[in-house]
């Protein structure tokens, strides 16, 4: 396993629902821009309290300022993980518990904040820009990092990123509270050229599916259900996560997920909101998951983090977060 360090420097957004109009245009215009022209790093989620916009720079730009949307104050840069030494599309992500011990736990021990974004095709990690030299020494003793050089993968050395690394002061763990919602989640992908297919209904289930007052969506209410709904489309890759009532409103043709057709169950970090400064949350979760080999996708958002495991594992997963709970109080 080996990582790359992308070129995109992303901008970490919120959009509060009250104002989804106002960046309604913007938001159709990067999801569905010809390929040459379209950003190329955009991920969009939205949980009940809001949207989470990551995104480069370029992508970035086209988001007028207001009231309505909240920027993290820092850029940041971004590393794949490269299972086997290459990323695919057509194999599903090694997933964070896998990463949990050559990275997560390195980088939270020398007090760098992360945020991660698992997808279909792989996982990416999010630092600061300005931790990018500690990251890097962090990690290079024990991985290989690589960044993209004329469409070939290059080595990078240390020289590269830092001629000097003080150790930060370790960090003080903050054990947050979790939750279950009842929701069965799928992981998909989806071919770019068929995205023109799906377009109405993934702007309807996007902008329009919470005003919505249908008889499902009230009964959706009444059961408890938590609506969550990630996209991205990165480097030309799509990965989408969505419930599985979601997932009766598209075309099953166009849609493709694992062989095995796996649903998922959510673990949802915070009871209030995160921000960006604490480190080891990602860790706390990873760590005690990783021990008991339990795969598991993790979606970083603006307020809160969100980790899927396989739907069979949902009850030791609740246990063994609460039992690190209480070993921590």
């Amino acid at each position: 396993m080996d990582l790359q360090l992308l070129e995109h420097r992303v901008r970490v957004t919120s959009i509060d629902k009250s104002g989804l109009w106002f960046y309604t245009h913007p938001l159709v215009k990067l999801l569905f821009l010809p390929h040459r022209t379209r950003c190329k790093f955009f991920s969009l989620t939205e949980t009940p309290e809001d949207y989470t916009l990551m995104l480069d720079e370029e992508g970035f730009e086209e988001l007028p300022p207001s009231d309505y949307l909240h920027v993290a104050e820092n850029t940041w840069r971004v590393l794949n993980v490269l299972s086997n030494g290459c990323s695919s599309s057509g194999v599903q992500t090694v997933g964070v518990t896998k990463i949990a011990k050559s990275v997560i736990a390195p980088l939270a021990e020398h007090n760098v904040s992360v945020l991660m974004l698992s997808t279909y095709q792989t996982d990416y990690i999010l630092v600061r820009d300005e931790d990018l030299p500690v990251v890097f020494s962090t990690l290079s003793g024990e991985l290989s990092i690589y960044r993209e050089e004329n469409g070939d993968l290059v080595q990078m050395n240390r020289g590269e990123a830092t001629n000097e690394l003080k150790k930060k002061s370790l960090f003080s763990l903050t054990v947050h509270p979790v939750q279950s919602p009842p929701n069965r989640f799928c992981i998909l992908t989806l071919d770019p050229d068929t995205l023109p297919s799906i377009s109405t209904i993934l702007l309807d289930v996007l902008f329009y599916s919470h005003t919505s007052q249908s008889s499902s969506s009230a009964a959706s209410q009444d059961i408890g259900l938590f609506h969550f709904f990630a996209f991205s489309l990165i480097d030309g890759y799509i990965s989408i996560v969505m419930d599985t009532e979601a997932q009766k409103r598209f075309p099953t043709d166009l849609l493709l997920t694992s062989s095995s057709g796996e649903l998922w169950r959510m673990v949802r970090i915070g009871g209030q909101p995160l921000g960006f400064d604490e480190c080891g949350i990602v860790a706390q979760i990873a760590g005690p998951l990783a021990t008991a080999d339990i795969s598991a996708y993790y979606i970083s958002t603006f307020n809160f983090d969100h980790a899927l495991v396989p739907e069979e594992d949902i009850e030791r997963v609740i246990c063994l977060l609460h039992q690190r709970q209480e070993g921590q109080s």
